[in-house]
């Protein structure tokens, strides 16, 4: 059956077409996408130029496939089943054929980004998250057509009931109900959006659209050329610069008024060539400035600059960037492959993004890419910072107000002593024009006030700031904030414009974050409330809570055994991690998610107040309520939603906002508390967050040791312990049951200071530690001598303690004791050594010994000279090794090796005497020798070894002498004679002084 189609779809399509504006569709049916096809038709037939371009997205699959033959086949099964009419099936057929069609699912989306199409059509409602509407919705040019597809519902009002798929990420073990607020708002939101028509499969305008059904026909504005006034304007422009070079040829390339002057401007900082420029760009997406900031750098190629460095959180957010620099230089008349080359990534993750372009033409030109860091702005050619101040790009405007904070301070006159301003000269840029489509697009006011994108108008000034005590924490009812009430609406947006004010990073998501997740709670801090004035407060500061823990000791076990940690519940999860504990899940807490404070109130004691108020509530010190009562948690909003889904149809229900809201905000003594045992924090590691919160008593229990890709800073948890009957506690110490995991914690981070955490500030490292260094009221104790003397015995020898003994002398280098400092810096900052350091001292000690860092790395750091340096570091080994031998110096010395000692007593008598005495024994016994007997044995050796008859013989034979001597033959053998000779021989040789001197006495 045909039908004719309603003329107030055709006036919108015309109207979009004619002033650059967007349209929206939201079709209602299984068969809505038979309806593509027609809305295709009528922006073909409106458009002058080519056919759209079209952006499907979807979640998992197709019900057509983007496969010619796979299509075909679908059909035929379609047909078959009788989902598709054979006289329908042709047109969308074609439509498929015909038209320019990119398939891109929901979780590739980002790959779209810089894309434009002509029409962007989007299924699967459920699968839908604000930053998916952000980020393809402003791909569509301008008199393009959004297309969202809803399959066949009973009423409108049952998307306030529908489980979305980010549902499941928001559900924890102990918080499984999530709300869908966020589809009630994007409902009601609708029903104000003037470019915007809900209809069914049938083109039957539903009663939410009514207000479209009367639309009018707009004029054309153009002139007879068929220009508006601005493209007359930005065509003059282009005339005026045609002959310049090389500013002519890059303004050719520019699509609007303001990018124009942007890059002219840019271009005028560059050709000057001083070195003390910067230029700062913000823009909102889709305002050209990438494409800006690509056609100055290709300026400067021209103007002969040898480096040029870019920086962005992912190569792929660059990728408008360097398209416009290649287009920019070849307006300069450059050719690819022959003056420049490109180089692209070969990361896969990366999907060939350009990392590098080389440029040969005039010198060795190079355009590179660096890692994203803060640091990188210092001064060096040319700055050039563009930022993006809606949430749709990731980043909240906290980093951008921060650096441009730093570059206005930079620019401020300062004249050195020549007389010279060393000032740097700071431009800031702003583009608000759109380059897809043209100013007022419906669509984009729609967007912006359903994700809280455009907040700079709702940040009021502030006309008195009262004392922070006289301030009152509230609860904020969601429910209420999110009925899109005019009032309720006024308040959300001022809240979300601290969140964007006061954070890094914040993304579309955090709104549905807020509003749908279960466990989250919101607090703002009011200054006194005058009832008599019917207004809203002013907001000083929001917090935002989570409520993790209740966790069953069975799902502890089970993650500690699998190694992996569910969604959700980030602390419990990290602590169970950290410390293999599986108790402290099951202890229920408070993650403060966020603390904004309103951007003319800051550090005046309001983000104190709010926390302390908060932990006084959640203490139980701020209500009375009895023990008997039971928490009411009312559910008749809910309830009374689902009867009229199901009483109402889908042509007649009347979309409007509920009335009997409970109140928007409730005083926190008229609200019963939650029942919890610590509250906890996650941040991004920096000095003034961490003495923030450690001067609230949070002690930290972890710290990444992997920095941010982005910001350059390590992510930190701590807790703080709350008042509770359900916790034994050994000690009365602030740290409650945290004591033993906060001493492994601080054991853990000094052990990492030399590695993983060697490069972060040594003035936030020694926070973290939080080791003591004054020591003056510290009393000698045995357990301090106990521990030294371990020390020495476990860990320094005698001879180092000589070492250290000569360095502390002044008589060797330090270079001899490097070895020694980790392990008296280790001892020092575990509280072992009590000796008191002053701050250089102990920062001297810190980072030599616990960071490793040489001399000249603690002169940078400290900021001090090397004799600084160094005399410091004396003075603290003086102290330490007094301490040391203080109290075993004399157990040392008795450990080192030494020779034996000789003793040598004194004589008893004289010389004289012991000569006397000496003298007179030697006499007793030469007169004891010449007075005894002769001993026969003695003259044995005269005897004649021979027997009586041989001398007999020789008296009878022979005639005795006058002499009487006689001779008798011996019997001895030759040897013998030969053996007495020799000792007779050797009796001669030894002979001596002695031996004359004696036989002289003998012959006296």
């Amino acid at each position: 059956m045909r039908k004719k189609i309603p003329q107030c779809i055709c006036t919108l399509i015309d109207n979009g077409v004619r002033q650059r504006h967007r349209s929206m569709f939201i079709i209602v049916g299984d068969k809505s996408r038979d309806q593509i096809v027609n809305l295709n038709y009528l922006l073909s037939k409106s458009r002058v130029n080519s056919r759209p371009s079209v952006l499907w997205c979807y979640r998992d699959k197709l019900e057509i496939s983007s496969h010619k033959k796979k299509r075909t086949k679908q059909i035929k099964k379609l047909m078959q089943r009788g989902l598709m009419d054979p006289e329908k099936a042709d047109p969308f057929s074609l439509f498929l054929e015909t038209s320019d069609i990119t398939y891109c699912h929901y979780r590739d989306s980002e790959r779209v980004l810089g894309n434009t199409f002509g029409m962007c059509i989007l299924q699967d409602f459920e699968a839908l998250t604000p930053n998916l509407l952000a980020r393809t919705i402003e791909t569509v040019e301008g008199g393009g057509l959004i297309i969202l597809l809803l399959r066949s519902l009973s009423s409108l009002t049952s998307l306030y009931t529908m489980v979305m798929d980010v549902h499941e990420r928001f559900r924890t073990e102990s918080h499984t109900q999530a709300a869908a607020r966020f589809n009630e708002r994007f409902l009601l939101s609708i029903g104000e959006c003037e470019a915007c028509i809900v209809m069914d499969d049938e083109l039957n305008i539903l009663r939410i659209s009514s207000h479209m059904e009367n639309i009018n026909t707009v004029g054309n504005n153009e002139d007879s050329e068929g220009l508006s006034k601005r493209e007359r304007e930005l065509r003059d422009l282009k005339d005026q610069f045609r002959e310049d070079f090389p500013v002519g040829p890059l303004i050719g390339k520019c699509c609007t008024m303001e990018q124009s002057n942007a890059v002219i401007n840019f271009l005028s900082s560059i050709l000057d060539k001083t070195l003390r420029s910067t230029v700062a760009l913000l823009a909102a997406r889709g305002r050209g400035k990438s494409a800006a900031l690509g056609l100055a750098i290709a300026g400067a190629i021209a103007a002969g600059y040898s480096n040029i460095f870019v920086t962005a959180p992912s190569p792929e957010n660059l990728k408008t960037l360097f398209d416009f620099v290649c287009k920019g230089i070849n307006a300069l008349e450059y050719k690819e492959h022959l003056h420049y080359d490109v180089v692209k990534s070969a990361d896969p993750e990366l999907k060939k993004a350009t990392i590098q372009i080389n440029v040969y033409k005039q010198h060795r030109q190079t355009i590179q890419l660096l890692p994203f860091h803060c640091q990188l702005l210092r001064p060096c050619l040319v700055h050039t910072l563009f930022s993006c101040l809606p949430l749709s790009m990731g980043t909240g405007r906290s980093l951008s107000l921060k650096l441009l904070q730093q570059l206005e301070s930079q620019s401020q006159p300062s004249t050195q002593s020549n007389g010279s301003n060393s000032s740097r000269q700071f431009k800031k840029i702003e583009l608000k024009e759109s380059i897809r489509y043209a100013s007022g697009d419906p669509i984009e006011t729609w967007l912006n006030n359903l994700l809280c994108l455009d907040l700079e108008n709702y940040i009021p000034n502030i006309s008195r700031l009262p004392h922070p005590k006289e301030c009152d924490l509230y609860y904020v009812n969601r429910d209420t904030l999110f009925s899109y009430h005019k009032e309720s609406e006024i308040f959300l947006q001022r809240m979300m414009a601290l969140y964007v004010a006061s954070h890094y990073k914040n993304s579309p998501n955090d709104l549905q974050l807020m509003a749908d997740a279960p466990a989250h709670h919101l607090f703002v801090l009011l200054g006194p409330v005058d009832e008599s004035k019917n207004q809203l407060p002013d907001i000083l500061c929001v917090i935002q809570v989570c409520l993790e823990g209740q966790i069953s000791r069975k799902s502890a076990m089970k993650s500690l055994s699998e190694g992996r940690a569910p969604s959700g519940d980030q602390i419990p999860w990290k602590f169970c991690e950290q410390f293999q504990d599986n108790v402290f899940p099951s202890l229920s807490g408070a993650r403060i998610v966020r603390i904004a404070v309103h951007p003319s109130a800051l550090r005046l004691g309001y983000g104190s107040a709010a926390v302390d108020l908060l932990t006084r509530y959640y203490e139980g010190q701020m209500t009375l309520f009895a023990a008997d009562d039971d928490d009411e948690e009312t559910e008749e909003p809910e309830v009374k939603i689902t009867e009229a889904a199901e009483k109402a149809s889908l042509l007649k229900e009347n979309i409007k906002s509920r009335a009997n809201l409970p109140p928007l905000l409730v005083h926190l003594r008229e609200r019963r508390p939650e029942k919890l045992h610590y509250l906890g924090v996650s941040f991004g590691l920096t000095q003034e967050l961490f003495r923030f919160w450690r001067k609230h008593n949070f002690y930290p229990f972890y710290v990444g040791q992997i920095p941010s890709a982005v910001t350059g800073e390590h992510t930190c948890m701590v807790l703080r312990p709350l008042n509770s009957d359900d916790i034994e506690v050994s000690e009365s110490n602030k740290c409650g049951f945290l004591v033993p995991f906060y001493q492994d914690f601080r054991q853990r981070f000094r052990r990492l200071l030399g590695t993983s955490f060697r490069h972060l500030n040594f003035k936030l490292a020694m926070s973290i530690l939080a080791s003591k260094i004054d020591y003056s009221n510290h009393g000698p104790s045995e357990y301090d001598n106990n521990s030294a003397s371990k020390l020495l015995g476990d860990m320094l020898s005698p001879h180092d303690m000589k070492r250290l003994e000569a360095y502390s002398n002044n008589l060797v280098d330090y270079h001899l004791i490097l070895d020694l400092v980790p392990i008296l810096a280790h001892q020092y900052f575990s509280e072992k050594l009590p000796v008191s350091l002053h701050g250089a001292q102990a920062a001297v000690l810190f980072c030599m010994g616990l960071q490793d860092k040489d001399v000249g790395a603690v002169k940078e750091e400290l900021g001090i000279e090397r004799e600084q340096v160094l005399s410091n570091f004396i003075k603290t080994m003086k102290k330490l090794y007094g301490y040391l031998h203080n109290i075993a110096g004399k157990e040392i010395e008795a450990t080192l090796p030494r020779l034996k000692e000789i003793e040598m007593p004194p004589l008893s008598k004289s010389m004289d005497e012991d000569l006397a005495e000496a003298a007179k024994e030697v006499e007793e016994k030469r007169r004891a020798t010449n007075e005894a007997p002769v001993d026969p044995k003695f003259l044995q050796k005269y005897a004649i070894d021979d027997d009586d008859n041989e001398i007999e013989k020789a008296l009878k034979s022979a005639k005795v002498s006058a002499s009487g001597v006689i001779s008798v033959k011996s019997n001895k053998s030759k040897a013998d004679k030969k053996e007495k000779h020799k000792e007779k021989g050797k009796s001669k040789r030894k002979g001596t002084d002695g031996g004359r001197s004696e036989s002289k006495k003998k012959r006296a």
